[in-house]
């Protein structure tokens, strides 16, 4: 397997195909490709993807619908590829638990900045993974008495991937977990890095557009334009962090609204 992992391309177009598997191995994956919803599904299933291109309108089944069968196995990242440049099209996307989405046609160039800056942040498996086999490594220590509810975006360390804390959430960069009250959540790569930023503002105000060029990596960090669609799904993985959070979607407690402006983290409740 290529050092940089397994890329699979789920694309019915065999042109815009053949020009996804060209993008991937000059950027130094190993590529699998399918034609089909069905046959994508499997192959990210066996080869243990990485990451995956996923066309909405495949011959068999939808996108939307081939992404949901990957969830239920798999943390690879996703960006979806489509047609249609409508916002409805893009938010199904993002709340079907998408990282990305990009709408044809697309620049290679623009893919692969996407796909690296996305690489740069490891999946939340992996970190598991590697996480325990240093815990193997070490003698197994007592287990730590339960800590106070800690204050917004409290760090325990002094580190960037040091853990952060607030009330009963829990968030550690360095094995990619997140705990609610003691029970793990399960984000997307993009809910990971949003709530990470949030915390480690402590409870001061993150801008859309700086949760946007958190959300897409590298590839926003300069002057590049931020469209309405880009804050747009900000807000979608905001709403799904929420409810993961099992806030209140009309008044949260720990991701404020700030009207105009952006999100922040908030007190929450007792």
């Amino acid at each position: 397997m290529s050092d940089l992992g397994v890329a699979v391309v789920v694309e019915d177009d065999k042109d815009i195909r053949n020009l996804l598997e060209s993008v991937f191995l000059q950027a130094g994956f190993e590529v699998h490709t399918a034609s089909d919803g069905r046959e994508g599904v499997e192959l990210v299933r066996h080869q243990k993807a990485n990451i995956v291109t996923l066309d909405v309108g495949l011959p068999d089944i939808d996108g939307y619908e081939v992404l949901r069968r990957i969830r239920q196995f798999s943390d690879a990242y996703v960006v979806m590829l489509t047609g249609r440049s409508e916002e409805p099209d893009m938010l199904t996307g993002l709340h079907s638990g998408a990282d990305d989405y990009i709408t044809k046609p697309f620049r290679p160039l623009e893919l692969r900045a996407r796909v690296a800056a996305m690489m740069r942040r490891p999946r939340y498996g992996d970190a598991q993974r590697q996480d325990g086999l240093r815990q193997d490594a070490q003698p197994q220590a007592a287990p730590a008495k339960p800590a106070p509810h800690a204050q917004p975006g409290t760090v325990h360390g002094t580190g960037p991937r040091d853990v952060l804390e607030h009330r009963d959430l829990r968030l550690s960069p360095r094995t990619r977990s997140a705990e609610l009250a003691g029970k793990e959540l399960e984000l997307t790569r993009s809910e990971f890095v949003l709530l990470e930023e949030l915390l480690r503002a402590g409870g001061g105000v993150c801008t859309r557009a700086d949760l946007v060029k958190v959300v897409r990596g590298d590839y926003y960090q300069d002057d590049t334009y931020i469209s309405e669609a880009d804050e747009r799904a900000v807000e979608v993985h905001i709403g799904n962090l929420r409810k993961k959070l099992h806030e209140d979607a009309h008044t949260p407690q720990l991701l404020q609204t700030v009207r105009g402006v952006g999100y922040r983290l908030g007190a929450g409740k007792l």
